[in-house]
């Protein structure tokens, strides 16, 4: 038994249960908790309640390629899984899509069936998620296309360079390229950054960067869930494990994709881990997450510390939802709300 198990006791309920439990914690130091059962929630939308039950992704969370070729196949055979589901949600949406390149980077323009009348000169650009290893391509538009639709924005999809063949600082390199060229040729007060999970961290080093480049900074940032540090660092990471069921433990495939994506780098460097940085440059900041979410104590440590520096920062916390859940359901009534709560913000910060 490991050092992630060995807390856990399993005994009837009722007073035996409370007396073992009461007696394992009378002492300062971890929470010995019972073995249980989550049941899904009654306090969410019957849509919600269907995500929220979803079994473990076995294709995903369990990935342990061996060698970078095994990478390539595993990527590749997710993201021919994930682009129909995609385009399901593309052609529901009615949302339209055209491949570009910018600075040289491949991207794709997202553009809504109507652009509200306030968005007809601003634009949204979004790094994707997948553990800064996966959804390459089409398999990148999942939350540009969502937040084109739900916002009414032209987005542009930033479809950056990733590991086995190019780790670290290549994803930071492409998303600042495109960043550099677009508020050159846009007003910066009428351009906004968004990005999920990795894409999240992404985007919070994007902004480091162009601070540290002296590159005029987004009107506003929309970041879901963000893997601000590459380490194990935040609560959630055990007392949300194995009850995340699309993360489901770090000890797996997110501890494999961050030593993929830093090929050895130091892991406290900002870029890499930008909670460690300097976040009082920072644009008014909304925040997404969900109460089971892996990564809900990394979302909580990043509001905490820009509301420190200073920086005008939203955090919306989805009720049941794992890692992201309400960007692979957003048709659910809590993701069009919090959806909705995306639109607004940018609307009130892009001048």
């Amino acid at each position: 038994m490991d050092s992630r198990s060995s807390g856990v006791i399993a005994l009837p309920d009722g007073p035996q249960l409370q007396n073992a439990v009461g007696a394992a914690n009378e002492t300062s130091g971890p929470r010995t908790v019972p073995g249980r059962v989550i049941p899904v929630p009654a306090s969410v939308s019957p849509a919600m309640q269907e995500t929220i039950a979803m079994p473990y992704r076995d294709s995903e969370w369990r990935l342990d390629p061996p060698d970078a070729e095994g990478w390539r196949q595993a990527v590749a055979g997710l993201a021919a899984h994930t682009i129909p589901a995609i385009k399901k949600i593309r052609d529901r949406l009615g949302v339209r899509v055209e491949p570009i390149t910018v600075a040289g980077v491949g991207c794709f323009e997202v553009h809504p069936s109507e652009i509200a009348p306030a968005n007809a000169d601003r634009l949204l650009v979004n790094t994707h998620g997948g553990g800064y290893v996966f959804n390459p391509g089409e398999a990148c538009l999942l939350e540009a296309i969502v937040l084109a639709a739900t916002s009414r924005i032209k987005v542009i999809a930033v479809d950056y360079r990733m590991p086995p063949d190019h780790p670290f600082p290549a994803a930071v390199e492409d998303a600042f390229a495109v960043w550099s060229s677009l508020v050159a040729s846009h007003a910066p007060d009428r351009v906004a950054l968004s990005g999920g999970s990795s894409g999240g961290g992404l985007a919070m080093a994007t902004v480091l960067r162009a601070k540290q480049e002296e590159v005029p900074l987004p009107a506003a940032l929309a970041i879901q869930s963000p893997w601000a540090d590459l380490d194990e660092v935040g609560d959630s990471f055990r007392t949300n494990e194995w009850l995340d069921s699309v993360l489901v433990t770090y000890g797996a495939g997110p501890s494999r994709a961050a030593a993929l994506y830093a090929n050895g780098h130091d892991r406290g460097d900002p870029l890499l881990s930008p909670l460690r940085g300097d976040l009082s440059c920072f644009p008014p900041t909304i925040l997404l997450t969900g109460t089971r979410d892996l990564f809900l104590s990394l979302t909580v440590l990043v509001h905490r510390k820009l509301r420190k520096a200073g920086v005008a920062t939203d955090l919306h916390v989805v009720e049941g939802a794992s890692h992201f859940q309400y960007f692979i359901n957003p048709f659910a009534a809590e993701s069009q709300d919090v959806l909705a709560e995306i639109a607004s913000f940018l609307d009130r910060h892009m001048a």
